[in-house]
């Protein structure tokens, strides 16, 4: 259930509103997003609110408690060993049975010579999975011991988009079309593991409501007058004044009128991004040994070969592989030359943009999944072996850098552009 809230006009036009009159328990926040100060009612838990400016979410009414967390926690501890370890998939090759696993798989990237590569997977189908779950636990277990949990609770947020285990589920899918015309396939009893173990970890990732976590272990009086010098926190989005060190009160992070540093950050990352994804895409990113014949592909005749078996699967990894990183890239050059030259038209569709290629953005890892998972199929003694390209760790660069410059770009700064020339609030 959504809730409409009213945006606060500068603070010499609220007593003509009267707006505390019309919310009279309402408490003021900003809006991480845009920047807009607007007076917030009390919300029932299962209501959501929205920024009425930019129509960002700034409160959301999913209400698991701890104790449920705590209790989808443990159940994806104990799956873990049986997704990770455990065959998801059994190819069988003149009477050999090949297991492929996803940890055997990154151990063979990691021999191959691309530890950099296999870090990558590791981190997004392990370490970031394995760090939510303890997370979880330690907020449980910390909360009882009186323990610090402001670092964990600011690391939940940002771990969220790390978490990529329903797109290595889809990478599956894809390692299997490819493999199927020189082998026969089994699903393993590690894929019904796997596959439990994604389920869990998206209700979690759905249900996981950071804001009421900061609110039960850290509880903060809200703002109850209008002031512009009200800052939100981009770390925990509590409303408020600074401390005595420049700090958030309520999670200790530095606060800012503007996230330093966002436009270099950016257009780093970004001009980073944009000459690896030259070698990512020119350089072979797989190689496939059949019957003793050497057969490279890069990212776009590996998609064309894979069309001839599933044209749907061929264009889901086009999306995912080509169209999606190149898209962030212009889309995030856009976003920055508007920033630059105070682009006052079209905010909406950039905002909407942005909001796109965050969410979209993680997809793009599926290929260096696929190729992980292949990995674990190498056999020199078989006629069939897979290794991989050189391509692959390009790839797999340009996509984390891609994902770290929407991270760093504070979009506020387009809402300053777009007012550079009708300030939103009086100085």
């Amino acid at each position: 259930m959504a809730l409409k809230i009213e945006p606060i006009k500068p603070a010499k036009k609220i007593a003509v509103h009267q707006v505390g009159e019309a919310l009279p328990r309402a408490h003021y926040q900003r809006c991480p997003q845009c920047d807009t100060l607007f007076a917030l009612p009390v919300i029932k838990s299962h209501q959501s609110a929205f920024c009425p400016c930019c129509d960002a979410k700034v409160r959301d009414g999913r209400d698991w408690s701890l104790t449920r967390l705590g209790a989808m926690a443990i159940t994806m501890i104990l799956l873990m060993p049986f997704a990770w370890g455990e065959p998801l998939l059994h190819l069988y090759l003149l009477g050999v049975r090949i297991d492929a696993n996803l940890l055997q798989g990154i151990w063979q990237m990691t021999m191959q010579g691309s530890p950099l590569a296999a870090a990558m997977v590791l981190f997004c189908t392990v370490g970031a999975p394995l760090v939510l779950v303890t997370a979880i636990a330690y907020l449980w277990l910390g909360n009882i011991l009186g323990m610090n949990l402001r670092p964990v609770l600011l690391m939940l947020e940002k771990l969220k988009e790390w978490v990529m285990l329903d797109i290595y589920l889809v990478g599956v899918g894809v390692a299997s079309i490819k493999v199927q015309d020189y082998a026969f396939l089994q699903p393993g009893i590690g894929l019904f593991a796997f596959g439990s173990l994604v389920i869990l970890s998206i209700m979690t990732l759905i249900h996981l409501n950071v804001e009421q976590l900061w609110d039960r272990f850290y509880p903060q009086r809200p703002a109850r007058r209008p002031d512009q010098k009200l800052e939100v926190c981009l770390g925990c989005h509590f409303t408020g004044f600074p401390d005595i060190r420049g700090r958030c009160l309520r999670c200790h992070f530095p606060l800012t009128h503007r996230r330093k540093q966002s436009l270099q950050k950016c257009w780093a990352s970004l001009i980073a991004s944009f000459i690896l994804l030259f070698p990512a895409n020119l350089l072979p990113i797989s190689i496939i040994y059949v019957n003793g014949s050497r057969q490279e592909d890069t990212i776009l005749s590996g998609i064309i070969s894979l069309a001839h078996s599933n044209v749907a699967v061929a264009g889901v990894v086009f999306i995912a592989s080509i169209l999606v990183p190149f898209t962030k890239v212009i889309v995030l050059f856009t976003l920055l030359v508007s920033i630059h030259f105070k682009f006052q038209q079209g905010l909406r569709t950039r905002i909407l943009l942005l909001r796109f290629v965050t969410w979209i953005g993680r997809w793009s890892m599926l290929d260096l999944f696929v190729i992980s998972l292949m990995m674990s199929l190498i056999n020199r003694d078989q006629l069939l072996a897979f290794t991989m390209g050189p391509a692959a760790v390009y790839f797999g660069a340009a996509v984390i850098l891609t994902i770290l410059a929407v991270e760093w770009l504070d979009s506020r700064l387009l809402w300053d552009a777009h007012e550079s020339g009708n300030p939103r609030f009086d100085d």
